[in-house]
């Protein structure tokens, strides 16, 4: 048995553990660089505490400081680290041929996004050969109410989750980012219906695009495969293209993940499984 001092020990590790991972998320969904007075307020620690943590990280190169603003970045360690684990990552080495296929077949630059428990990130990204186009930055967080990857992502989610989403609130993003709770119940009932979702500048101003959700062996919601580009490309007829060649997408990324669901109707039964069933990783990105 564990004497009370090794006991005591073993806490202080973990808490201090936990601290330097805060420390590291933080840099995952605000800005590039963090001074430590930034870092400090946040996360509600000393300054001494998150100076003491950022001269370790950048001992081992996880950040690096710029030696005039003073402010910390992620560095070369960080980067390996992600860049490993997006290699190894099922649903991004799945979905990339047929992101590649589908930037081909449309012209327009495609991504791949998971579901990280109430909200999402992008995974990868085929970028459009044309000279105007739509890119995403990998990694960064972003709400599931808002644009058309969340909410084929949302629409499918148990219902209690999706309560979850609407109760924490609806972020504004653009002028015409969704706030009316019932409106956005209606649209993912939309999204259940046909299969696939739309946005025109909702989650950034100036983009289109058209998801599909794509779906793990169990049935649930693991991310979203999407088209997007200028929002002028992206009228009716552009949707009316896209959506079958974005719905077929997903659905051979979903079989290659074990999913052997087929169609919208099958889709929609997917968003009403059961908790356990229609569960999302728990990651904070």
């Amino acid at each position: 048995m564990a004497s009370g001092t090794e006991q005591a020990a073993v806490a202080s590790g973990t808490e201090a553990a936990a601290r330097v991972a805060d420390v590291l998320l933080m840099f995952t969904d605000g800005p590039a660089s963090l001074g430590v007075t930034e870092i400090a307020r946040q996360l509600g620690l000393s300054k001494a505490v998150v100076h003491r943590i950022l001269q370790s990280l950048a001992a081992r190169s996880f950040v690096t400081a710029d030696p005039v603003t003073r402010e910390y970045r992620l560095g070369p360690a960080a980067v390996a680290l992600g860049t490993r684990v997006l290699r190894d990552l099922d649903l991004r080495r799945a979905a990339r041929p047929v992101l590649r296929q589908l930037r081909d077949a449309t012209g327009e630059t495609t991504t791949l996004s998971e579901a990280t428990n109430l909200s999402r990130v992008y995974l990868d990204q085929f970028e459009s050969p044309q000279e105007i186009k739509m890119t995403v930055e990998l990694g960064r967080r972003h709400p599931l109410h808002a644009g058309a990857s969340g909410r084929a992502i949302l629409a499918f989610l148990p219902p209690d989750m999706i309560e979850q989403v609407i109760g924490s609130g609806l972020p504004t993003l653009t002028s015409v980012t969704i706030q009316s709770a019932a409106r956005l119940r209606r649209e993912l009932a939309l999204v259940r219906e046909r299969g696939y979702a739309t946005s025109r500048g909702e989650r950034q101003q100036g983009a289109g695009s058209v998801a599909a959700p794509v779906f793990g062996m169990e049935g649930e919601v693991a991310g979203a495969i999407s088209v997007c580009g200028p929002v002028s490309r992206f009228d009716a007829a552009a949707v009316e293209r896209y959506a079958p060649l974005v719905t077929a997408a997903a659905r051979e990324v979903s079989r290659a993940l074990g999913w052997a669901g087929d169609g919208p109707a099958v889709l929609a039964a997917a968003g009403t499984r059961s908790s356990r069933a229609s569960r999302v990783p728990d990651a904070r990105h």
